[in-house]
């Protein structure tokens, strides 16, 4: 790598723990800038999820709390279910040809970002949602595993926007308020990204150098750079990583074309 690409995945990698931290959508500025350093998109793909996973499961320390009022038969059901769907996520990525990937990135990054832009109103609407803990019948159950499954697969795939749908799917199945159903999301992904992380570094998909640098990023920007951003109102900086969203899925569609 030369200097100005080393320079280049930093800056980014801070922005992405930066935005992660405070509004999320990191991942729309660490894979574009992968491919940009000329990985190639699959193991670009792997490449970010290895670089920004040590801020989620960072993140699940916050929700300690949150996290030990949850049922546990629901949450060791949860956790499986995410494990497996990650995995199976992961190997789908690794298996497809690399020209059938290139082909679905920027649909995939449209409804990335589209989960994105509208992550803001649907959060709201939860907020104001406090549905009562209570037992949960088989059928909840098995409804909430079977959407948990396929978000995890979704997620060790691409991943963009699994906190969103995992939020909607946890709310439409009447769990918890917000912050518990924050909590339990923010472990899921770290579950998804971990085995999806660790199914990329045994199938030898990981960019190390890349990776290593956007690694120190990532975590300079995460306990760092938040600190800076926070004092930013929210809404300039969910503004700003929509339009960033939206400016490379017109760029990678223009590309395909």
């Amino acid at each position: 790598m030369s200097l100005s690409t080393v320079l280049l995945l930093f800056l980014v990698a801070v922005i992405g723990g930066t935005l992660n931290a405070v509004a999320g959508g990191g991942s729309f500025f660490t894979f574009p800038a992968l491919i940009f350093a000329g990985v190639p998109p699959i193991p670009a793909n792997a490449t970010s999820t290895v670089a920004i996973w040590p801020g989620s499961v960072a993140s699940v320390g916050a929700y300690r709390r949150e996290l030990k009022v949850i049922e546990r038969s629901l949450l060791i059901i949860l956790v499986v279910t995410s494990l497996i769907g990650g995995i199976l996520g992961a190997l789908l990525l690794l298996i497809t040809p690399p020209s059938i990937f290139t082909t679905l990135l920027p649909y995939l990054l449209l409804i990335a970002t589209l989960l994105f832009a509208f992550s803001g109103p649907v959060t709201r609407r939860l907020r104001m949602q406090r549905v009562e803990k209570s037992s949960l019948s088989i059928g909840h159950l098995i409804g909430i595993s079977v959407a948990q499954l396929i978000i995890a697969i979704y997620g060790g795939y691409f991943g963009g926007g699994i906190g969103i749908l995992m939020l909607a799917t946890l709310a439409l199945m009447g769990l918890e308020n917000i912050h518990i159903m924050n909590g339990l999301k923010t472990l899921l992904a770290s579950c998804i990204n971990g085995v999806a992380v660790i199914t990329f570094i045994v199938a030898g998909a990981v960019y190390w150098p890349e990776a290593i640098v956007m690694v120190v990023g990532a975590i300079v920007g995460g306990y760092g750079g938040a600190y800076f951003a926070r004092k930013i109102d929210q809404k300039w900086i969910r503004l700003f990583v929509i339009v960033v969203g939206f400016a490379m899925t017109l760029y990678f569609f223009i590309k395909a074309w």
